[in-house]
């Protein structure tokens, strides 16, 4: 009898954990972050930010996961419709969906589009193969040139960089690729070049300078690029350290421009998620910095920079806590 009764309350024990563990899980909430192509940045860093929120998942009731997408563009639209919770975004972008411009001009300024921070500084970056003969943006005409793909942040840099140099799309041979295929599309001679906005070091570009055929990195300079540098405020001088790519044909850092790489949310997603993500991020701050050496030259007041969607009342929150809201955007506090 006694060792009856020792099975029932065994059995019961168990039971009753079962339920207490169905209930915590039931309270769990599960994000998601829309982040790029496995081998960019974006992947990774959502990736770091996932991480550092699964391992307190008891303490705030959050489970992240990670979704690589086609970028910047379909981050931001799945944000705001609710598919993905948090996104990562060039700042370009952010700024285009809120003030309703480019992809966003028919629907109209995106309002609940929202800010939290912003990571590192990415360069819009040009790579030619030596044998097209490519050394100035000008020399691209005629060429067979990947601009981007559809949805991807680099697609409108590559646009408006061709632009400001005096290059209609009509004098090249538009390719519209992810950035992900056009190393081995340079490789094989199928392109002549390829602009990829991303954060240095990147995956891709080692690739595209480590193969059969020697490449060059283009510099993005020249009296056009100046005047679009002081027409949109998102863009910024930038260089790309050559120590990099060892076995690209240049000499030296190649001087571009480039924009940030921004971590956005909507004004819908619950106060304490965005709380949790933000406290989490910056209260390990120097761990993340580690996390991939794109963030070597992270600083908290720079990651407050390039936003122009208001700050997520739950990022706030930590902010002023924090004492960190002395270096945001007054205009971005509503």
């Amino acid at each position: 009898m006694g060792f009856l009764r020792r099975i029932i309350l065994l059995g019961l024990s168990l039971t009753l954990l079962l339920a207490i563990d169905a209930g915590a899980a039931s309270k769990r909430v599960f994000v998601t972050i829309g982040t790029g192509g496995v081998t960019g940045v974006y992947y990774p860093t959502g990736g770091a930010i996932s991480r550092m929120i699964n391992k307190k998942s008891k303490q705030y009731g959050i489970k992240a996961t990670v979704e690589s997408t086609a970028g910047s563009v379909y981050n931001i639209n799945a944000v705001l419709s609710g598919d993905l919770e948090f996104g990562v975004a060039q700042s370009d972008r952010q700024y285009q969906a809120y003030h309703g411009l480019a992809e966003w001009k028919k629907a109209g300024p995106q309002k609940k589009l929202r800010s939290v921070f912003s990571i590192h500084p990415e360069s819009i970056t040009l790579i030619a193969s030596v044998k097209s003969g490519i050394k100035t943006l000008k020399d691209l005409k005629g060429k067979r040139v990947n601009i981007g793909n559809p949805g991807s942040g680099q697609l409108q840099n590559s646009k408006d960089v061709l632009e400001a140099a005096g290059i209609p799309l009509s004098s090249i041979h538009v390719e519209q690729v992810k950035a992900v295929e056009a190393p081995s599309l340079l490789q094989d001679g199928r392109i002549d070049a390829f602009f990829y906005t991303v954060g240095h070091p990147n995956g891709n570009i080692k690739e595209a300078t480590s193969g059969r055929l020697k490449v060059r990195i283009i510099p993005i300079e020249g009296p056009g690029i100046d005047a679009l540098l002081k027409k949109y405020p998102y863009y910024a001088k930038s260089v790309i350290p050559i120590k990099f790519y060892p076995k690209a044909d240049n000499s030296g850092d190649v001087p571009s421009i480039g924009v940030k790489a921004t971590f956005v949310t909507s004004a819908d997603v619950d106060e304490k998620i965005v709380y949790a993500i933000t406290k989490e991020v910056f209260d390990n701050f120097e761990d993340f910095k580690k996390l991939h050496p794109a963030y070597s030259v992270l600083t908290k007041e720079a990651m407050l920079s390039g936003l122009s969607a208001p700050i997520h009342k739950g990022a706030l929150r930590y902010y002023r806590e924090s004492g960190l809201i002395k270096y945001i955007d007054p205009a971005l506090i509503k």
